[in-house]
């Protein structure tokens, strides 16, 4: 089980777009992520008139390694370490380290 899953909300902790906050797109299986709106690099795309696509440069979203993003906390509205806790009925669930509060419901 992952700490940060598709469709949750992030801050980037490093690098040039730090203290950004997006959702994440995709999990890859390297440990690397896609979260929508970061890490954008500059993509020259060929025209092709069979699809109806122009030439264009586009701005296209690269993976940032999962070590420099933390789970977005609504409830204090920073960061927050995210931990791992069984319920009572046997689930695994995951929850913020900060405030006690259980993520997956």
């Amino acid at each position: 089980m992952r700490k940060i899953r598709k469709g949750d909300d992030v801050i980037v902790l490093t690098g040039k777009d730090r203290k950004k906050r997006g959702t994440v797109l995709r999990v890859f299986s390297d440990d690397r992520l896609l979260v929508e709106g970061v890490n954008l690099a500059k993509k020259h795309v060929k025209p092709n008139f069979q699809r109806g696509i122009s030439g264009a440069i586009v701005d296209k979203e690269m993976p940032i390694q999962i070590s420099n993003v933390a789970l977005y906390n609504p409830a204090i509205a920073k960061d927050d370490r995210v931990g791992f806790r069984f319920l009572e009925d046997g689930r695994k669930v995951r929850y913020f380290k900060s405030t006690g509060e259980v993520i997956d419901v």
